[in-house]
């Protein structure tokens, strides 16, 4: 009987093509994996054709669908490989982590372990060696991370089965030196892996394989007496747990996520795992076995790699170094090497220059080779046998990007990382709701796309309008796959989208699956909760804009019920004109998505009137702070009962905005605020609102009081003052009477309203004042036309504007 203990990087290509060579070489009769035993179930489905990786094994509690973990594997994920090779070959796999149903259990649960692991490892010391043993050992041999080391020194040695004596060999001398630190959780863990192990041998299992962190490998080799491991395992709490597979992503897979094993740049680690499995290594592979392999550092440690390993006799001592050993010839192997180096470095520069000429940037062939060339030279330089990802980047930054770093974003974003999205099995167990969503998806034409994709529908088309209500519902369920978008153009049937499909919505999904089976039934149920939960009245008429958006008439009477009785019953009339503008926008474009509003209009009425005859007395003996928030009120009214379009209402809030212009210790900001409205509107011509401003700015008027006056009327506008010469006058001989004293005063006020002008507005007003304005400009009507020379224009004009 006998135990081959892996110890291995997750998602590391190098790794995993050694793990499935030594597999083969060994031919066990079982495979344990570290991972969650509650998904043993869902093992069967990794070899099945649909199933593409990235994914994920989630596993969740049914009563708290938030309570999740997460295991992201890729293609080139050791465990991955090894779970499809058992699969493929008959072998009983099992996962042999501590499940999580104990895990999940307690009030932290795993996502708050998770966190606590990862405030360790910035801690340093011997938390941080925990945590990343990797890179405590990158650091010592001179590397930057632990990514950069592993990929120099694992991932191209490609087929080295021996790899994993070292491994096993450099973290048992690590342990030593440096105990693990007291964690109970850790412990639990290792245990329950070695409890695993004895159950596979008392079944008679007699070649046994473990897959495990690298971490973990020396606890598993030397394993104590079972009663000591029972002791710890005993009376751990339990929970329901249920397991699935989810779509992964690149993105996510570069966080440190499950089992904290986030890597940089999984789009470069898949292009050397297609280049391995395309047989991209040129036969270099005995070059690489044979080449010495040497971690050098200011700690002290020193390995030499030779004959495809981690020397096994490892020494850790931070106060003595050990002498260098001396190289090994690798001369007949420097022409395999080079194809290798091809290999490598030709495919993944060819995909950069690409993408850069998808972007419209240049990269030509001789671009490429220049590369190629610097990638080797520095990898040459740094005594590496390949050029590594660094190596490469340098090169293209270099050459191809010509020394800017912008490209290199581009490149970070779409090759290193990517934004590969897996995909699972139709099999795969689902809550009805992830089943209705995925069925909705393709009958609708919306695929859950990683990247950011840009829709515009067209609401008078069947498929956009039924797109436009799916969307509306998952974001009423706190699934905002899609944010809205403005569109270009005057057309009310238009909707911009921007969807994203992130791998947690699947979490989203199970935890809406509470309130129905369908999105449809579930969106109303949610709904009808909502309606009952909210107070205020304006979050009440949001709900109901979004109810009919999404098209919930089952939900709608409950939120009609409830928004009515509660404007009823409401006296804030900032409230009530806080709720009006969703309602408004319902009865303006409601007709284009073939909804039916007639329960709304008496709502509207109700709130109308109401706000009318309430403004008044709400205004009076206002402050600053509560004018400007009236204010803000008063313009949302405005647009409101525009949209409208509805005489009764637009008279009846023309009648209030008159009332505020002649109401005695009005705020002047609502008072300009009133007289511009009218001014807009038509009810007030110039002559009228020059008098009100001559008014506003006489000597009986406070400075503060007039400074708010033309803040209300002038505020995000300065055309009124140059094109209507009156009022600039009023404005300017205002201005110049002013003590000195007081004009400092209101300075900060004047500035708060000039502020909001455009740019070129107050260029051209900069440009009067220098000009001086003593003497009228005189308008354009009271110039004389030459006639001739106007019409010598038409023939042009109508030619310009297609008429004849």
């Amino acid at each position: 009987m006998s135990i081959h203990i892996f110890g291995i990087r997750h998602h590391g290509p190098g790794c995993a093509r050694s793990l499935y060579h030594s597999l083969h070489s060994l031919n066990p009769d079982i495979l344990l994996v570290e991972g969650p035993p509650d998904g043993d179930g869902m093992l069967p489905l990794v070899t099945h054709p649909q199933m593409q990786p990235p994914v994920a094994l989630l596993v969740y509690r049914p009563d708290q669908p938030q309570r999740a973990v997460y295991y992201p594997f890729a293609i080139f994920s050791p465990e991955w490989q090894g779970i499809d090779y058992a699969l493929t070959q008959g072998i009983p796999v099992r996962f042999m982590d501590l499940p999580l149903v104990h895990q999940l259990a307690g009030e932290a649960g795993g996502a708050e372990e998770a966190e606590e692991a990862e405030e360790a490892e910035g801690d340093g010391g011997e938390d941080e060696i925990q945590v990343d043993p990797l890179g405590y050992l990158a650091r010592i041999a001179g590397y930057s991370d632990g990514e950069r080391w592993w990929e120099q020194l694992v991932e191209h040695r490609q087929e080295s089965t021996d790899v994993f004596e070292a491994i096993l060999a450099a973290m048992t001398a690590l342990r030593q030196d440096v105990p693990p630190r007291d964690n109970p959780r850790e412990a639990q863990r290792e245990a329950y892996m070695r409890k695993q192990i004895r159950a596979a041998q008392k079944e008679g299992f007699q070649c046994i394989a473990v897959v495990c962190g690298a971490w973990h490998a020396p606890a598993l080799v030397d394993m104590p007496a079972a009663k000591a491991d029972n002791a710890l395992l005993k009376g751990l709490a339990k929970t329901k747990v249920e397991a699935t597979w989810i779509p992964w992503t690149y993105g996510r897979l570069a966080f440190k996520s499950g089992y904290g094993a986030g890597v940089e740049s999984p789009g470069w680690y898949g292009h050397l795992w297609d280049c391995y499995q395309d047989g991209g290594d040129g036969g270099a592979e005995g070059a690489c076995r044979d080449a010495p392999w040497r971690v050098w550092g200011a700690g002290g440690v020193d390995s030499s790699l030779s004959q495809g390993g981690f020397c096994t006799n490892v020494t850790i001592n931070r106060d003595q170094r050990v002498p260098k050993p001396a190289p090994t010839d690798m001369s007949g192997h420097i022409s395999k090497l080079n194809d290798q180096q091809s290999a490598i470095a030709i495919r993944w520069l060819i995909k950069v220059a690409q993408l850069l000429r998808q972007e419209d940037l240049d990269a030509s062939s001789a671009h490429i080779i220049e590369a190629v060339r610097l990638a080797e030279s520095l990898a040459a330089l740094r005594d590496r046998a390949l050029p590594g990802l660094l190596e490469l980047n340098e090169a293209t930054q270099t050459v191809l990007c010509f020394g800017s770093d912008l490209p290199m974003r581009l490149i970070q974003d779409q090759l290193i990382v990517g934004e590969r999205l897996g995909e699972v099995p139709d099999d795969t167990p689902m809550v009805p709701l992830q089943r209705d969503l995925q069925q909705q998806q393709k009958r609708l034409r919306l695929p859950a796309n990683p990247t950011e994709k840009q829709y515009e529908l067209d609401l008078r088309k069947t498929n956009d309008l039924a797109r436009s209500h799916l969307l509306h519902r998952l974001d009423l369920l706190g699934i905002p796959w899609g944010i809205r978008q403005s569109t270009r153009g005057k057309g009310t049937f238009k909707e911009g989208w921007r969807l994203q499909w992130h791998p947690e919505f699947a979490v989203k999904l199970i935890e809406a699956g509470i309130w129905g089976n369908t999105i449809d039934s579930a969106a109303t149920a949610y709904t009808r909760h909502q309606a009952q939960q909210v107070q205020a009245l304006p979050s009440l008429t949001q709900l109901v804009e979004t109810v009919l958006l999404a098209n919930l008439p089952n939900a709608l009477p409950e939120v009609m019920h409830r928004l009515q009785t509660e404007a009823t019953l409401n006296r804030d009339v900032a409230q009530l004109m806080e709720a009006l503008p969703p309602l408004a926008q319902v009865l303006r474009y409601g007709n284009v998505r073939q909804t039916d509003t007639r329960m709304i209009i008496s709502v509207v009425d109700g709130l109308v009137t109401r706000i009318c005859l309430g403004l008044p007395l709400a205004c009076a003996s206002l402050d600053d702070e509560a004018a400007r928030h009236i204010d803000q009120r008063i313009q949302q009214m405005n647009y409101a009962i525009s949209l409208l379009n509805n005489l009764e209402y637009k008279q009846s809030w023309q009648q209030v905005l008159l009332q505020l212009t002649d109401q005695a210790n009005l705020h002047g900001l609502l008072a300009g605020r009133s007289c511009r409205l009218l001014l807009d509107a038509g009810v007030f011509n110039r002559n009228d609102a020059s008098r009100r401003l001559a008014f506003a700015l006489s000597h009986a008027s406070e400075p503060p009081q007039a400074a708010a006056w033309i803040e209300g009327f002038l505020q995000g506008s300065g055309l009124l003052l140059l094109h209507d010469y009156p009022l600039w006058q009023v404005v300017d001989d205002w201005m110049i009477q002013l003590p000195g004293e007081t004009f400092t005063e209101i300075l900060p006020l004047l500035r708060r309203t000039f502020a909001t002008f455009s740019m070129a507005e107050r260029r051209q007003i900069g440009e009067r004042v220098k000009r001086g304005t003593s003497v009228e400009t005189p308008g354009i009507e009271e110039e004389e036309l030459d006639c001739d020379r106007a019409n010598a224009v038409l023939p042009i004009v109508a030619q310009l504007l297609g008429l004849k």
